[in-house]
């Protein structure tokens, strides 16, 4: 009974540790890349997508695994910093607050070996996992397009790492 118990466990934790994955099917691995700041890798970053070169009109996912502890209010300072440096325009004070909250509740604390995902979903927004649990979904296509710039756009502070996840250098 114990053995029977152990491998319904197996089953259910794989099936549901893909849960950002199946949110891409049929996705293959496109590219991936460390990222590291001194020296010291942070994380792998991964990109999932159906078709290359990978597109906002398409859906896709961006799959991080971390290396090192990072706490949810650092990633949310960092990302808002990096979209405002990134974006055409000024964004108004309100949007760049409304988005603030949405990375709060979509963003977690993590360890070393955490994952984190977020899937891009053309015309409507963007999904963002911790782990295997859904954290957020955001009817916004500015900004999950501001976020997934962070990594995508020509501009990023991460140049090397971009051209992995787009698998355009080894």
């Amino acid at each position: 009974m114990r053995a029977f118990a152990a491998l319904v466990l197996a089953l259910w934790a794989t099936a549901a540790s893909a849960d950002w994955l199946a949110d891409v099917q049929p996705a293959k691995l496109v590219g991936e890349g460390d990222f590291s700041v001194f020296g010291f890798r942070l994380y792998r970053a991964q990109m999932w997508s159906e078709r290359i070169p990978v597109g906002y009109d398409e859906r896709f996912a961006l799959h991080i695994i971390y290396a090192r502890g990072i706490r949810r209010e650092r990633f949310v300072d960092t990302g808002m910093n990096e979209i405002k440096r990134l974006a055409s325009a000024p964004i108004p004070a309100d949007t760049l607050a409304r988005w603030r909250t949405d990375l709060m509740q979509a963003l977690v604390d993590v360890g070393p070996g955490d994952q984190l995902s977020a899937i891009y979903l053309p015309d409507k927004g963007v999904r963002f996992y911790a782990g295997n649990r859904m954290t957020g979904e955001f009817d916004d296509l500015a900004f999950a397009q501001a976020f997934f710039g962070i990594w995508l756009d020509p501009s990023t502070r991460a140049p090397t790492l971009r051209k992995q996840l787009l698998g355009v250098s080894p």
